[in-house]
């Protein structure tokens, strides 16, 4: 895996080894952060699901201000950890290596706010009520949810955003979400 463009362009990072992470294919990533490119300068992220960091990573090396990376495997938090220290990235980017729900609940209490949350679960997870929880509370004014899935199970829209597009590329789908009114 490498970072495809900005600052860290062409460094290699490591991804966990096994099937508990699904790594975003390039071409997806690529298409991903084209879309995104105006958002990114200082932008604050969450990656829910980080695997191997490769989408805050790729944010941060884009222009994003910060980072926070939740992972509860031990093998991915590995991983993360090291590929932050190898980007040199250890002053924007913090990793959480515990289950989703403490995870938000943890941010919650800290009263932080972020522009672009991606969400990369396991395919046949279920987004729905996590997405309308992190809506209420973590999610910035004007800001995202991105959330990658298989492009034949979309999530269904949750309680307080609305769907603003939706891309397929192959077997993935990405939906992307803002607060309901506001434009994407």
């Amino acid at each position: 895996m490498r970072i495809i463009a900005g600052e860290k362009r062409s460094r290699k990072i490591e991804a966990p080894q096994g099937q508990d992470t699904r790594p975003t294919a390039d071409r997806v990533k690529e298409a991903l952060f084209s879309m995104l490119q105006r958002r990114l300068y200082d932008a604050r992220v969450l990656d829910l699901y980080a695997g191997s960091g490769a989408l805050s990573l790729e944010a941060l090396s884009r222009g994003a201000k910060s980072a926070v990376l939740v992972d509860m495997s031990f093998k991915a938090g590995k991983v993360i950890r090291q590929n932050i220290e190898t980007l040199d990235y250890g002053d924007r980017a913090r990793f959480l290596n515990m289950e989703d729900m403490r995870a938000i609940s943890h941010l919650e209490g800290q009263g932080a706010q972020f522009d672009l949350i991606f969400l990369d679960p396991p395919y046949r997870m279920n987004t729905t009520e996590t997405c309308a929880r992190l809506a209420k509370k973590l999610l910035a004014e004007g800001g995202i949810i991105i959330c990658e899935h298989d492009r034949k199970t979309p999530p269904d829209i949750p309680e307080g955003l609305q769907l603003y597009d939706r891309r397929e590329y192959g077997i993935t789908g990405i939906s992307f979400f803002t607060r309901e009114g506001e434009d994407g």
